[in-house]
């Protein structure tokens, strides 16, 4: 056994670099949290209320007039639940006891469509279908319906004025209505196409959910934590953060901090931890702006004109461009939401990869989606493109090489159907 000594080198995160890492990728209103937590923890912080005299909590939504005032709107939510709604309805307009308990029961077990489930089966049929007839009479036309085709029929016959046929066009034909075989429909009913084209018009004008609002649903609202500009078409921006209260140090703690005594150096450890709490606050600030800044550069028609004209752009790209690491990127834009005059969208949402061009230009997948959702807005319902016709078509009339695959998985991420579904009658 040797006794020996050896010096390495290590690199570890301490505790602050790990707090500045994680501020930087918090949102604004995560981050007011943060310090208010910093509060309870640390007795040398003394937080200070913005001059706007509330917190992101308290802030429900802000909206800019026409001169730049700020104006808040303030949104109460409803307490009481559309199926708390019903039953009270209930109460009110049955005075048979059976009946007001057959009702609630059926009201009980609707989904939060307006639906009933399948628990009901117990009960007797013909109970269940008197339940749902007088369940009309206070509620949406459709609401208690057991399948789809249920709920239109409802609806059909709780309207004054529809088609002859159209009972008979649900009733019969709904799964050919789905997969959009006017022919054979037309056929069957021996009608024409014509006239297949209004009952289906008709159809479209009834509900297929008829009482989403049946369960008590929060609202909630988005706070932008970046607000861009365009004022006589130049662009800026501001970070969102003057809701943020000021960190300060509490005055009578602050002359215990000389001298080498106890409360000196306890109070010492918690000075250090509130000026790197400034320090990592205003490092995040500094970042982000830094960011924001450079894609207000490379994305500038974006901001313009919308996802159309977004460029190609990855977080490498905007890293480079700052002379600063991609992680720090990724972490920068992470949780944070932009408020643009086009929309307000996720600042993540704006990085995208690159397609290639046969010109050797490159084009994101954002504008490629936005091409795709234009061409088939204006194809022949008739006889709609399919996903190889597409990507075809992009090959050859835009110079942008995609594959058939890429070009479904655009399209089942716009929640557009397959060529099939989108078949029109005339």
């Amino acid at each position: 056994m040797v006794l020996q000594q050896k010096q390495d080198l290590h690199l570890r995160m301490t505790t602050e670099l790990r707090q500045a890492i994680e501020l930087l990728q918090l949102s604004t209103y995560d981050l007011e949290q943060y310090i208010r937590e910093q509060e309870l923890e640390n007795p040398l912080i003394e937080l200070k209320e913005s001059d706007r005299n509330e917190s992101f909590q308290e802030r429900i939504s802000t909206k800019s007039s026409g001169n730049g005032a700020e104006q808040q709107d303030w949104v109460k939510q409803q307490e009481e639940s559309k199926r708390d709604q019903l039953i009270k309805q209930v109460n009110v307009s049955f005075p048979d006891s059976e009946t007001r308990q057959l009702l609630k029961a059926i009201i009980h077990n609707l989904d939060d469509n307006g639906y009933l489930s399948t628990d009901m089966q117990f009960m007797d049929p013909s109970r269940i279908e008197l339940g749902i007839e007088l369940l009309q009479q206070i509620g949406p036309p459709g609401i208690g319906a057991r399948n789809l085709q249920e709920c239109l029929l409802l609806q059909v016959r709780r309207s004054d004025i529809y088609p002859e046929l159209v009972e008979t066009f649900i009733g019969d034909h709904l799964t050919l209505i789905a997969e959009r075989k006017w022919e054979k429909i037309a056929k069957s009913m021996g009608i024409s196409l014509l006239q297949v084209n209004e009952l289906h018009d008709y159809v479209l004008t009834l509900n297929p959910r008829p009482c989403p609002e049946l369960s008590l649903v929060t609202t909630e609202f988005m706070i932008p934590d970046i607000v861009v500009e365009e004022t006589e078409g130049k662009l800026s921006f501001h970070l969102n953060d003057r809701g943020l209260p000021k960190i300060g140090l509490q005055r009578e703690y602050v002359s215990s901090l000389q001298g080498k005594s106890e409360l000196s150096s306890y109070l010492s450890e918690y000075h250090k931890k509130a000026q790197w709490l400034l320090s990592s606050i205003e490092q995040r600030r500094h970042t982000i702006i830094r960011i924001v800044t450079e894609m207000l550069k490379k994305q500038e028609s974006f901001f313009k004109e919308g996802f159309a004209a977004l460029q190609p752009m990855t977080l490498k790209d905007i890293a480079d461009s700052i002379e600063m690491h991609e992680s720090t990127v990724s972490r920068a834009v992470s949780n944070k939401v932009m408020q643009t005059p086009v929309g307000s969208f996720e600042m993540r949402s704006l990085f995208t990869s690159k397609l290639s061009g046969q010109d050797g230009d490159s084009i994101s997948q954002s504008a490629v989606k936005s091409l795709l959702q234009t061409l088939i807005a204006k194809e022949d319902k008739r006889k709609p493109l399919s996903d190889q016709k597409i990507a075809d078509y992009f090959i050859k009339e835009r110079g942008i090489t995609v594959s058939r695959r890429t070009i479904s998985k655009y399209r089942e991420e716009l929640q557009i159907p397959s060529s099939s579904k989108r078949k029109g009658i005339l």
